[in-house]
């Protein structure tokens, strides 16, 4: 599955969040954006696209007002950003209608771009701590798009989002992307993270050998998972149970995955 990371102002290509969806699986474009000239940065983007042809695009900051800018349809387009006849309010409405995925992480679409709105395909994360891009703009992108409130996340302690809360929510997020499923809080109901831990180890003990292990945790998986593994002590088979909590906190436990004498 492939990934358009698009960074932000005065970041390099690298960084924590695209290196931690590449450790996770994902095949992840990354190209270097122009600083100094937006319609530069969005041409080198839209070029990857096009190469690409990416499953998600995830945008961080300017990488997100880049990311509103490109033209992200399947489709073959008559006109495009760089298209000069074309006015700036049709280049929008085109930009818009797209089916790729769009996870954007405070994006600063106010600063940078002619696109006003995004798509249905969008979910945004953003700190409200956040003292470089106002949480506001994102409120008031979801209201321009008439996207439903469970689209905008509130997560993380500043704008770039590198720490552990905010990195498993934007994975968590392209993950649903990436399996098709629906966005929960369909019908109302906003995911709620708020300042959860994220915690990354649990310990179960293991029925065949009574050693406590330790095991690292991916809470991006679910808040109810079960999995088979083998003990890495005495090699026996144990079924793993993983509940979550709405703070983030799990809760560990095994059974043998058959009965041994």
């Amino acid at each position: 599955m492939k990934i358009l990371f698009l960074h932000g102002w005065h970041s390099v290509p690298g960084g924590v969040k695209p290196t931690y969806l590449k450790d996770h699986g994902y095949e992840v474009i990354n190209p270097i954006l122009d600083d100094d000239d937006f319609d530069v940065a969005v041409a080198t983007a839209q070029a990857e696209f096009d190469k690409h042809n990416p499953h998600i695009v995830v945008g961080s900051s300017r990488g997100g007002a880049v990311a509103m800018n490109i033209n992200t349809s399947n489709a073959n387009l008559a006109y495009s950003y760089f298209d000069i006849p074309v006015r700036k309010s049709e280049v929008a409405m085109n930009i818009n209608a797209c089916s790729t995925k769009l996870v954007l992480l405070c994006p600063a679409w106010k600063k940078w771009g002619v696109a006003k709105t995004v798509s249905p395909d969008t979910v945004i994360l953003h700190s409200r701590a956040d003292d470089v891009v106002p949480f506001s703009d994102s409120e008031e992108l979801v209201a321009r798009s008439g996207l439903p409130p469970e689209k905008l996340i509130d997560i993380g302690n500043d704008h770039r989002l590198a720490d552990g809360s905010s990195l498993s929510v934007m994975l968590w997020v392209c993950n649903l992307f990436a399996s098709g499923q629906e966005f929960p809080g369909a019908e109302g109901e906003k995911p709620s993270f708020g300042d959860a831990s994220f915690q990354e180890e649990g310990r179960y003990v293991c029925d065949a050998c009574g050693e406590e292990i330790i095991i690292p945790l991916d809470l991006t998986e679910g808040s109810s998972q079960t999995y088979v593994e083998d003990c890495p002590v005495c090699c026996r088979a144990n079924t793993i149970h993983v509940q979550v909590d709405d703070e983030g906190n799990a809760q560990v436990w095994a059974e043998p995955e058959q009965d041994y004498e």
